[in-house]
């Protein structure tokens, strides 16, 4: 698959990289390190990024403006995404040819090509991948904006290495990444560094979380709540991994209130949740999902069936 990848990509002048909404590092790494490395080897192409961009990922990078007229004869791309209604930029539909990349769970096999590896820790990962093929039978070439890009995608998948998704692969991949010249300190500051707002967010949910006997654990925050300490819904995903400190967690589910929807965050050390996901809207990996809801009734009922997968643990 990886050979009919890049063979597709030299057949189109035009190339145009999607990626999911709300986008994470990954989302960003990917879509950002393809474009990066096709730039480095094609540079009569055009290629561009697109979606909307995420603030808090403005140390990474922004994607680009692009014009409806570029979709007409584009090979478009979508990186990240397990989903159709979750790809940034619905025009993804209105290039020539598209091809899917990601390392979710293959629920929506869109795309005329596709490349999916549930084993792979990242999609940033996965390009690493293709670039390497590529190199070999295309004389693919990586620089260091490459490398930072799927660097960060990398180490935010993988909670710094830390999650089950890590591998041999992810360790000798980023082996091979930090011999580029990018500043790792620098980077780690933009993903990791929390301003004092965040902080105090973090001691209230802290303070605040629920957690059973059997290792299930809630939190519940509030449009007040979140006015409170000055922090957006979109803020609080830098938070998502915190109550993964707590001795005794299973897994844990944080509420988000905005103004039209409630953002359910799941994450999990052992119980697979995706499934819980899938039932509320949402998907995602194994470990880790989000989903939607639309009224804190049904919260009670996510808490509940979340209890229960951890109570079969």
């Amino acid at each position: 698959m990886k050979r009919q990848i890049i063979d597709t990509i030299k057949q189109y002048d035009t190339i145009i990289i999607h990626r999911h909404v709300r986008p994470d590092p990954d989302a960003y790494g990917s879509q950002m390190g393809l474009q990066a490395i096709l730039q480095a080897t094609y540079p009569e192409k055009t290629v561009y990024t697109t979606g909307e961009h995420e603030e808090s990922l403005s140390f990474l990078g922004e994607p680009q403006v692009v014009a409806d007229k570029e979709f007409e004869n584009a090979l478009v791309i979508v990186t990240d995404t397990a989903n159709t209604e979750r790809v940034d930029d619905q025009r993804y539909k209105q290039g020539k040819f598209l091809i899917k990349i990601d390392h979710h769970p293959n629920d929506d096999a869109y795309g005329d090509m596709l490349w999916v590896n549930t084993n792979a820790s990242s999609c940033s990962e996965m390009i690493y991948d293709l670039f390497t093929e590529g190199r070999k039978v295309a004389d693919w070439k990586m620089d260091s904006k490459a490398a930072r890009f799927l660097f960060a995608g990398i180490v935010g998948d993988t909670g710094r290495f830390i999650y089950p998704s890590t591998t041999e692969t992810t360790f000798n991949t980023v082996g091979e990444l930090i011999k580029y010249n990018f500043d790792r300190t620098e980077l780690f500051d933009g993903m990791y560094e929390l301003s004092r707002e965040l902080l105090h967010m973090q001691g209230y949910m802290f303070q605040n979380f629920v957690m059973d006997d059997n290792g299930a654990a809630y939190i519940k925050l509030t449009i007040e709540v979140l006015e409170q300490f000055g922090v957006t819904a979109s803020d609080t995903s830098l938070l998502v991994g915190s109550l993964g400190n707590v001795k005794g967690i299973k897994s844990w589910v944080i509420f988000v209130e905005e103004a039209d929807q409630i953002r359910v965050r799941l994450r999990s050390k052992g119980p697979i949740i995706n499934t819980l996901a899938k039932q509320y809207n949402g998907g995602g990996h194994p470990m880790a999902s989000g989903a939607t809801i639309y009224k804190w009734e049904e919260s009670e009922e996510v808490i509940s069936k979340l209890k229960e997968l951890c109570a079969k643990y």
